[in-house]
């Protein structure tokens, strides 16, 4: 490859990092063709984009965008799930594939520019998706007023219940 063309390469490279929600790096050795393209199917159906990319080339551009520490995740095969949208689908598509695909290894990633290892990409795989922790938050903002209510209608309730005996004891009174 021409120097020019290394560039540029380069330049895509750290636009890439510069724009990424969240990357899982792996090692995609023992892989075959088919299952590469099944994993690159899962992935771009999710927004998610799977490169492989130059070890070289690529710690040059870390380097180059302040991620020094992504340096010792680049030895060996490498190919990067860049996620721009979903910082987390790379990371739970990648899992997946990996409990049915034992040749795949993750060795990191990046979450908003800082370096994951291994342990810390899959437990946000398990974190569950943003519909979910979305709708665990407004039941657990919703729960408060819910009890209210209750309460209201319990005091309401016994008011009802004291009226209804006095009028029963009036109409004893009177009859």
């Amino acid at each position: 490859m021409a120097i020019p063309e290394k560039v540029a390469v380069v330049d895509e490279i750290k636009d890439k990092l510069g724009r990424v929600q969240g990357a899982v790096i792996t090692d995609y050795r023992g892989l075959n063709v088919a299952e590469v393209t099944e994993l690159r199917k899962q992935l771009r159906e999710a927004g998610v984009e799977y490169k492989v990319l130059k070890n070289t080339l690529t710690i040059r551009a870390a380097k180059e965008s302040g991620l020094d520490d992504v340096v010792p995740l680049l030895e060996g095969p490498t190919a990067i799930a860049f996620g721009y949208e979903d910082p987390v689908a790379p990371a739970k598509i990648i899992s997946d594939f990996a409990k049915t695909h034992q040749n795949l290894e993750v060795k990191g990633g990046l979450l908003e520019g800082k370096i994951l290892d291994i342990a810390t990409v899959k437990a946000l795989a398990d974190l569950p998706s943003r519909e979910v922790l979305l709708s665990q938050v407004a039941r657990g903002m919703q729960a408060p007023v819910a009890g209210l209510v209750n309460v209201l209608q319990g005091t309401i309730r016994n008011a009802v219940y004291v009226l209804d005996a006095v009028r029963q004891k009036k109409e004893e009174a009177g009859a």
